[in-house]
C-alpha cells in the first residue's frame, strides 16, 4: 500500500489492479483461487523495464469443475431458509493459473481490493478484509506463500487439495484450514501399501515442490523405519526442460527395481507419460497418490498402457445430489466482458464466437447454447467429484460458521465481522452435509485421513476402470488401517500375481543377512550359519549359537541335542577291551590254578610262593578294574576306576619288588659273614608290601578328599558331541599316583638289571627285568598318548596301558614257570633248579 501526500491521505494499492474473472455482490463476500490454467509463459525479465503481467496458458478444465462447486454451494445457501437465513454470499474468483506469485498478488487483492480509501489521518489505512474467506488453492507450494502472507490478518484459508504435511504447523499458517487430509498420512499410508505387498526396493518420482518434497521426505523417512528402500528418488517440474525428463527416464531404464512411488502432480504426471511414452518403458509396476491415482485425464493420456495395474490411495467416492446437473448447466456469459468463459466454451466445443480474438482457423461458430451432456472432458467426468465436494463442504464450513457468529435463528444480525473471530469459530464448527458426512477440523485444521484404495484396471476397450479395492483409515490401530481385497487387484502387464520388487532375495532360514558394502540395507548376500549357529526366521540378521548341549542341524535352521560319547560295553573298541580284560582275568585265574594244584614243586616253592600267590591276586584286580574305565561314567565309577587302578598296581608292583629284593638278598647272604636274610624274612617281605600299598592308599585318600574325580560333560573336544567322561579333579592327585607307580617300577626295573647275572637255573630276576621294561616302556609311552588322545579314546589308552602292563607281568612272570611245569615237568626238580652252582645256593630259598 502507498500513502500519498495529497490533502486528503489515500490508500492505494501498488501495482496493477487484479480483476475477479467470476464476481457476485453479496452481504458477505467469499474469495476464491483456483487454476484455470495450467501453465504460463516463463519470460525472461531483463529488469530494465516494468515487467509484463503473467501469461497463463494450457487451460484447466477442472479448475472450472472447482469453481463451479463453490458457485454450486453458494448458490445452495443462498436459496436456503435454515442456514444463513436473510444473508447473501457473494464472491471473487481469481485465476492463479498454479502459479505461487500470481496466487500471492491475488491474496492481496482479495484482502486489499482496488479502489482507492480515504483514510482519516489518525488510523491511516486501516479498514476490514475485502473478502471474510478466501476458498480454492489447490497447490501446496502456493497455499504456503499466500497462508504465510494473509495469516498475520486472520483470514481464513481453506484449500480442497493442498495436502502438505508442512501445512500443519499452525505456528507459520495460522490461518490456513483444509478440508482433504495432510499427506503426512497419505505418506504413511504409501509407506504400508508398499510393505504390504513386500516390495523392499522401489524407485521414487516426485514433484519439485513442496508438495512432491515434503511429501516424499515423510515417505522415505518411514519406508526407512520399515526397511524398505529407495533405489533412486529424482525430482522434476512440468516446466523443466526436456533434457532433465530424458535423464529421469535414463534412471529408469538403468534400474533394477520393478515399483515406482509417483508423488506428483497430475499435471506433472502428463508431462511424464508423454516422455515415458516415447521411450516405451512399460512392465513397471505404479504406486499413486491422490493427485492422479483416479484421474480419468491422466488415464486418457496413457495410451501405450504404461500405468496398467497401477495402484494407490485415492479421496473417498463422494456424491453430492444436484452439483453434477448444475456444473452441466453452465452457460456463457457475455463473451465481450468475460474472455475466460469465452475461451473456456471455444475449448469446450472447439468453436468460436465472432467477438473471438482467438485466431483459430476452420472452427464452427459458437452460440452459446451448445449442450453439454454430450461431451466427454475433465469438465464432465465426474470422477473426481470428491475434490468438488471438499470444495463445497469448504463453502458450507464458512456459512455455518457465520450462522453462529451472527446468531442466526429466523433471521441474522447483520454486524462488522473481524477475521480472526470469524477464523476461530470455523476451526469449532462440526455439522453434517445433507449427504450425512461429517465435516469438522481437527487441532492442525485438516479432516481425518481415510482413503479408498485404488487400482487401475484397463478394460478391453481400452478404457481404464477405477476399482476400488481397499480402504485406509488413520484413526483405527496401526495394524488394522489398511484393508485390502488383494485377490482384485491386477498388476502391471495385466497380471494376477504381485510383482516382486526386491533388492535380494529373502534369505532362508539357516542363514544371516551380510549387507553389500556400499549398498542400501535391502541389498544383502545370505550367509550360511557357521556350525553350532542356528537361524530359524527368514532374512535373519544374526545366527543364534546353539546351547552347549546343543548342536546345529545339516540345514542350520534348529538345534539338535548332541550325541552323548563315552566308551561303552555295546561298540567295538568297548567289547574288545572287555575281552582282553576278561581273557586276562581268565588267564591270571588258570596260572593261579596251576600254582595251587603244584605248589609243592620246586619251581613254585622257589623265590616266595606267597608273594607270588598275592602277585597273581594283585593282577587279577589289575585285569579288572580296567573294566570301571568302559561304561557312562557316574559320581562313583569316576573315584574308583583311578583309586583301584592306582592301588592295584602298587600292590602289584610292590609284590614284584618284593621278589627282587629277595633274590638279591639271597645272593647276598651267601657271602662269609653275612646275615642279610635275617633283616629280609617273609614277615618283613609281607610288610614292605604292605607299606608301599599304604602309601598309595593314602594318596588316594588325599585325592579324594580334596578334589575327587568326577563325571564331566566335555563340550570343547567335538562340536557335535558332548564327550562324557570323568575329570580328574585334581590334577596333581592324578598324577602323584601315576608318579608312586613309576617310582616303584623304576626302582623294581634297577634291582632286577642288578640282579640278572646270578645263576640262570632259578633266578627270576631277567624276568623281572623285562617285564619291568615292558611296563616302563608302556606307562611313558601312555603320557603323551593320553595327553593327545580326544575323549573317549583317552579312556581307551588308560585301558590298553593297564592291560599291557599287566600281561607283559602275567606273561614274562609267570609263563616261563608254567611252560617248565607242564611241558617240561623234569626240569622242575630241586637238583635242576640249584644246577652247576648248587654248592653256593641257600637253604633259604627253598
Amino acid at each position: 500500500m502507498s500513502f500519498s501526500q495529497a490533502e486528503e491521505p489515500v490508500c492505494r494499492r501498488r501495482g496493477d489492479p487484479e480483476s475477479p474473472q467470476l464476481s457476485k455482490d453479496g452481504d458477505i463476500i467469499l474469495g476464491g483461487m483456483f487454476s484455470f490454467h495450467s501453465s504460463w509463459k516463463d519470460r525472461q525479465h531483463t529488469y530494465m523495464n516494468k515487467p509484463l503481467p503473467l501469461q497463463c496458458t494450457s487451460l484447466n478444465f477442472r479448475g472450472f469443475q472447482f469453481a463451479q462447486a463453490m458457485l454450486f454451494a453458494i448458490e445452495e445457501i443462498n436459496n436456503s431458509t435454515d442456514l444463513l437465513p436473510g444473508i447473501s454470499l457473494g464472491y471473487k474468483i481469481y485465476d492463479v493459473c498454479g502459479s505461487i506469485s500470481r496466487g500471492v498478488r491475488v491474496a492481496l487483492a482479495l484482502a486489499n481490493g482496488n479502489e482507492l480509501v480515504f483514510a482519516p489521518s489518525e488510523t491511516p489505512c486501516a479498514r476490514p478484509a475485502q473478502v471474510q474467506a478466501i476458498l480454492g488453492v489447490t497447490s501446496s507450494s502456493p497455499c504456503m506463500a499466500i497462508a504465510t502472507v494473509i495469516g498475520p490478518f486472520h483470514i481464513p484459508l481453506i484449500s480442497h487439495f493442498a495436502t502438505c504435511a508442512c501445512l500443519s504447523d499452525k505456528t507459520k499458517y495460522p490461518s490456513f484450514l483444509r478440508t482433504i487430509p495432510s499427506d503426512y498420512y497419505q505418506s504413511r499410508a504409501l509407506v504400508q501399501l508398499v510393505k504390504h505387498f513386500g516390495w523392499t526396493w522401489v524407485g521414487a518420482i516426485r514433484t519439485n515442490d513442496d508438495y512432491g518434497n515434503n511429501g516424499m521426505a515423510t515417505f522415505t523417512e518411514t519406508a526407512q523405519q520399515l526397511g524398505i528402500c529407495l533405489e533412486y528418488s529424482v525430482s522434476f517440474f512440468r516446466t523443466d526442460p526436456p533434457d532433465k525428463i530424458k535423464k529421469i527416464i535414463d534412471i529408469i531404464k538403468a534400474s533394477t527395481s520393478r515399483v515406482i512411488v509417483a508423488f506428483l502432480s497430475h499435471m506433472d504426471m502428463d508431462v511424464l507419460i508423454h516422455a515415458l511414452s516415447l521411450h516405451n518403458l512399460t512392465g513397471y509396476q505404479w504406486v499413486g497418490t491422490e493427485a492422479w491415482i483416479s484421474d480419468s485425464q491422466t488415464a486418457a493420456m496413457d495410451r501405450h498402457h504404461i500405468l496398467d495395474g497401477a495402484i494407490g490411495l485415492s479421496i473417498p467416492k463422494a456424491h453430492v445430489s444436484g452439483m453434477r446437473e448444475f456444473m452441466l448447466d453452465v452457460k456463457p456469459l457475455n463473451t465481450s466482458s468475460n474472455e475466460l468463459f469465452t475461451e473456456f466454451w471455444e475449448t469446450l466445443f472447439h468453436c468460436q464466437f465472432k467477438q473471438s480474438k482467438s485466431s483459430a482457423v476452420n472452427q464452427s461458430e459458437c452460440t452459446g447454447h451448445e449442450d453439454l451432456t454430450g461431451v466427454q472432458n475433465s469438465f464432465t467426468d465426474m470422477s473426481l467429484m470428491s475434490l468438488s465436494y471438499n470444495v463445497y463442504k469448504g463453502v458450507y464450513a464458512v456459512a455455518h460458521a457465520f450462522h453462529g457468529i451472527l446468531g442466526c435463528d429466523e433471521t441474522c444480525n447483520k454486524m462488522q465481522l473481524d477475521s480472526f473471530t470469524i477464523l476461530k469459530h470455523i476451526r469449532k464448527i462440526h455439522f453434517k452435509t445433507k449427504e450425512g458426512d461429517d465435516v469438522y477440523f481437527n487441532e492442525n485444521g485438516e479432516p481425518t485421513a481415510k482413503y479408498e484404495i485404488t487400482n487401475w484396471q484397463p478394460t478391453e476397450n481400452g478404457i481404464v476402470n477405477f476399482v476400488t479395492v481397499g480402504l485406509h483409515d488413520a484413526s483405527l490401530p496401526a495394524d488394522k488401517q489398511l484393508n485390502l481385497q488383494d485377490k482384485s487387484i491386477i498388476w502391471a502387464q495385466n497380471l494376477q500375481q504381485v510383482p516382486r520388487s526386491v533388492c535380494s532375495e529373502k534369505c532362508p532360514p539357516g542363514t544371516r543377512k551380510i549387507l553389500q558394502k556400499g549398498k542400501p540395507v535391502c541389498c544383502y548376500d545370505c550367509l550360511r550359519c557357521a556350525e553350532g549357529e542356528i537361524s530359524n526366521i527368514t532374512d535373519s540378521i544374526t545366527c543364534v549359537r546353539c546351547d552347549p548341549e546343543f548342536w546345529s542341524n545339516e540345514r542350520r535352521d534348529a538345534c539338535v541335542k548332541k550325541e552323548a560319547e563315552f566308551l561303552s560295553y555295546e561298540e567295538i573298541m568297548g567289547a574288545l577291551l572287555t575281552a582282553a580284560s576278561l581273557i586276562g582275568t581268565f588267564m591270571t585265574a588258570v596260572v593261579a590254578f596251576i600254582f595251587v594244584r603244584y605248589r609243592q614243586t620246586p619251581i613254585v616253592r622257589a623265590n616266595n610262593s606267597e608273594l607270588s600267590f598275592l602277585l597273581l591276586f594283585s593282577l587279577t584286580l589289575c585285569f579288572l578294574c580296567s573294566l570301571t574305565f568302559i561304561g557312562r561314567p557316574s559320581e562313583w565309577s569316576c573315584m574308583l576306576r583311578h583309586t583301584a587302578f592306582g592301588i592295584t598296581f602298587v600292590l602289584c608292583i610292590s609284590c614284584v619288588l618284593g621278589k627282587t629284593i629277595m633274590v638279591l638278598m639271597a645272593f647276598r647272604a651267601t657271602l662269609p659273614g653275612s646275615n642279610v636274610m635275617k633283616w629280609f624274612g617273609p614277615a618283613q617281605q609281607r610288610l614292605s608290601v604292605l607299606g608301599f600299598t599304604l602309601i598309595q592308599v593314602v594318596i588316594c585318600i588325599l585325592w579324594l578328599t580334596i578334589s575327587p574325580p568326577f563325571p564331566f560333560k566335555n563340550f570343547r573336544t567335538f562340536n557335535d558331541k558332548i564327550i562324557l567322561e570323568c575329570a580328574l579333579g585334581s590334577a596333581v592327585g592324578f598324577w602323584a599316583v601315576l608318579g608312586y607307580i613309576g617310582l616303584l617300577a623304576v626302582l623294581c626295573f634297577i634291582l632286577a638289571f642288578l640282579a640278572r647275572k646270578l645263576p640262570d637255573n632259578f633266578n627270576e630276576a631277567k624276568f623281572i627285568t623285562f617285564s619291568m621294561l615292558i611296563f616302563c616302556a608302556v606307562w611313558i609311552s601312555f603320557i603323551p598318548a593320553y595327553v593327545s588322545s580326544p575323549g573317549k579314546f583317552s579312556v581307551a589308552v588308560e585301558i590298553f596301558a593297564i592291560l599291557a602292563s599287566s600281561f607283559g607281568l602275567l606273561i614274562c612272570i609267570f609263563i616261563p614257570k608254567c611252560y617248565i611245569i607242564l611241558l617240561k615237568p623234569e626240569k622242575n626238580t630241586k637238583k635242576n633248579m640249584m644246577g652247576k652252582g648248587s654248592q653256593n645256593h641257600p637253604e633259604s630259598l627253598k
